[in-house]
């Protein structure tokens, strides 16, 4: 029996343009129609839709373009891939009409294989294969079924332990032995020291992605240049066995001072290059010769410079003979400035070497983990991977989020990614490549914003958020090649989930086993209370905050209310009275989550009591990973970033009001910190259910 006709429906003709749109946006991968987090069906216009899909690279605006763009689809879909993406003992189909394959496996041995119905047959060996169908070349990589876990990085002698580490702003962080306007790697390597002696085996870091070279402003490091290099404001010479920067100038005790300090930090660096002997000059340059994407981006960072100077911060008002990296103008410039470009290397290396010293002073402490690095969601639309990767990334689109009752006029970070067609066409390489970095030099890797391996929200240039759509992306495929290098590097994956997950998404990390992020804040029970201890899953990273959230101290004392109220971002017709008393109420269920018994709960001015239970509570979890911004650690008020602010909050400017090393001397903190630890060490409680 056939279905009744739905006599609202709109006859589909495909000569109507707004229909051939519609099914040229849902090839491309956007979704007209979307759930807001209220659960309401939203509907992306028409207007919208055909910029998103244009700046993609499928005009539409007229009908004749419109077929152009949908023959173009037809025969990308038609054609064999780049890259093929599958799993251990998994069948591969290929065009039926094939029958033989000849398959190079990354040691380097060949089979040949006769294809039944065009499948390839199951290759059990994770890696990077060959694959050549009658004269086309395509690679196969076939991933491991699941991501390491904490049993494949412990010891036999620790397996089934539980581990903890702090979190921390690097920048933030003061040294005992120096005056320096802000923390560098030299400070990370004494935090790890300071911490592996305490129990601790991870120690989180914010993304350390290359900014743009020695300028004062743009310091947020989800805002990077480039996510394939490193942020050279962090170098510390002496981890590399050269003189030590000195770039003390006002050092305000609380806040940085970026504007004048990384200016300053870049020229003791010239100065520090230019003093180089020969023979040392030479090693570095060998080193370093054969790295094309380090030379690319110390070719960027020399033109960046070169054209700051006169007044042109975008690489996209630069010169045409420039804008193109694989020009004769790009080649000639580098040949031209090659000490500038030699000099950008140099801090490249540098970087490498501190960060690559600090790992091996992690694992040589006997830290299982070290180093958990961060990969942020985006780059700067005028970085140098959006010079670099021209056709990979997205052009004339930023991503952001849809707006919502948090954000009514949503959110555009002013970042751009990967585009999905282009990363399908280099066969995944600038993902792959992103990916290799950022595991090269840690144990464990943080995905910022996760859901973007499965869709984005894309806003055309010069429009607000309420204008843009999701644009889905190659998820099966990303997710794959994120387990495979990760088991090539031996490193765990966490991803940051937070927020409402596209359908499907959280079974496939579980599957997987990649570790998830549990944040106290947001673990909430049927009746709004907390969730107990023993209820956080064993796969997962339990957390007492992250870098957007309250702090336990400031959340306890109402800190972030106090902001809220300043900047004017209470709900709608909530006082600061009426918050308060939601407040009060809130601390009574925290407290009788974290303590389990008739303990008289706090005064809000007393966070103390608070600290050491919240520590001990994510300390008692099942969860493999229990992680402590340093701030909670330390008992601090005030949280590192607030969310949606940008000059309205001192959003990556605070610092330690003195050395760690004389924090972890109060009685209070090491308390906190053994009572972490201890727990750790203890069986995990049984979940409350």
């Amino acid at each position: 029996m056939e279905p009744s006709p739905d006599p609202c429906a709109r006859a589909l003709d495909p000569g109507d343009p707004a229909t051939s749109l519609h099914a040229l946006a849902k090839a491309l991968g956007l979704s007209r129609h979307w759930r807001d987090v209220e659960g309401r069906d939203q509907t992306v216009s028409d207007t919208a839709l055909a910029r998103i899909v244009t700046a993609l690279g499928y005009p539409s605006a007229t009908p004749q373009a419109l077929t152009r763009s949908h023959a173009r689809l037809a025969i990308a879909a038609r054609s064999l891939p780049a890259m093929l993406v599958t799993e251990v003992g998994r069948p591969t189909p290929l065009p039926a009409s094939l029958t033989r394959a000849r398959v190079t496996a990354e040691n380097g041995e060949v089979q040949d294989v006769t294809l039944e119905a065009g499948i390839l047959p199951a290759i059990n060996t994770p890696g990077y294969h060959q694959v050549s169908l009658y004269g086309h070349q395509l690679t196969l990589a076939v991933a491991p079924t699941r991501s390491p876990t904490l049993a494949d990085v412990l010891p036999k002698a620790r397996q089934g332990e539980r581990l903890w580490g702090p979190a921390v702003q690097i920048p933030a962080l003061r040294s005992a032995c120096s005056g320096q306007p802000y923390g560098t790697l030299a400070e990370l390597a004494e935090t790890v020291d300071l911490f592996a002696a305490r129990g601790a085996d991870a120690l989180a870091i914010n993304p350390i992605h290359a900014l743009f070279a020695g300028v004062g402003e743009g310091y947020s490091p989800y805002s990077p240049s480039s996510r394939l290099h490193l942020n050279t404001a962090l170098a510390a010479p002496e981890l590399a066995g050269l003189p030590t920067l000195d770039i003390r100038g006002s050092n305000e005790p609380a806040f940085i001072n970026w504007e004048e300090a990384l200016p300053r930090q870049h020229a003791a660096l010239r100065a520090l290059f230019d003093g180089l002997d020969p023979a040392t000059r030479a090693r570095i340059a060998a080193e370093t010769a054969g790295d094309e994407s380090l030379q690319r981006q110390a070719l960027f960072d020399a033109l960046d410079v070169h054209h700051r100077g006169h007044g042109r911060a975008r690489w996209q008002d630069w010169p045409a003979k420039h804008r193109d990296p694989d020009g004769k103008g790009a080649a000639h410039f580098a040949k031209a400035h090659a000490e500038d470009v030699a000099f950008h290397a140099f801090t490249q290396w540098l970087t490498a070497k501190g960060l690559d010293a600090v790992q091996a002073r992690a694992k040589a402490a006997g830290m299982a983990i070290g180093l958990v690095g961060d990969l942020a969601v985006g780059v700067h639309t005028a970085g140098a991977d959006a010079w670099a990767l021209q056709g990979a990334m997205l052009e004339g689109l930023t991503i952001g989020a849809p707006p919502d009752p948090l954000g009514p006029l949503g959110q555009n970070w002013t970042l751009t990614g990967f585009s999905p067609q282009g990363l399908q066409r280099t066969g995944y390489a600038p993902w792959i490549a992103m990916l290799r970095a950022a595991l090269s030099r840690t144990g464990a890797l943080r995905i910022d914003h996760a859901f973007g391996m499965a869709r984005l929200w894309v806003i055309p240039d010069g429009e607000g958020p309420e204008e843009g759509a999701y644009l889905s992306y190659p998820f099966e495929d990303m997710l794959r090649l994120a387990v495979l290098e990760a088991h090539r590097a031996g490193a765990l994956l966490i991803a940051e989930n937070l927020g409402t997950a596209p359908f499907g998404f959280l079974g496939a990390l579980e599957e997987r086993r990649l570790l998830d992020m549990r944040v106290l804040w947001f673990e909430r029970a049927a009746d709004e209370g907390f969730i107990g201890a023993g209820d956080y899953p064993a796969d997962s990273v339990a957390m007492t905050g992250t870098h957007d959230t309250a702090t336990i101290a400031g959340w306890w004392r109402g800190r972030d209310l106090d902001w809220a109220q300043d900047l004017g971002r209470l709900p709608e017709g909530t006082t600061r009275e009426d918050a308060e008393r939601k407040r009060a109420w809130d601390r009574g269920l925290l407290w009788a989550s974290l303590t389990h018994d008739a303990t008289p709960r706090p005064e809000p001015g007393d966070p103390a009591p608070v600290l050491k239970a919240a520590l001990m509570h994510i300390g008692k979890s099942p969860a493999g990973l229990a992680i402590a911004p340093l701030e909670d650690i330390l008992g601090e008020s005030e949280q590192p970033n607030l969310p949606g602010t940008v000059t309205e909050h001192p959003n990556w400017r605070r610092r330690l009001a003195r050395p760690l090393g004389e924090w972890l001397q109060d009685a209070q903190i090491t308390g906190r910190i053994s009572a972490l630890d201890t727990a750790r060490k203890a069986p995990a409680d049984p979940p409350s259910g």
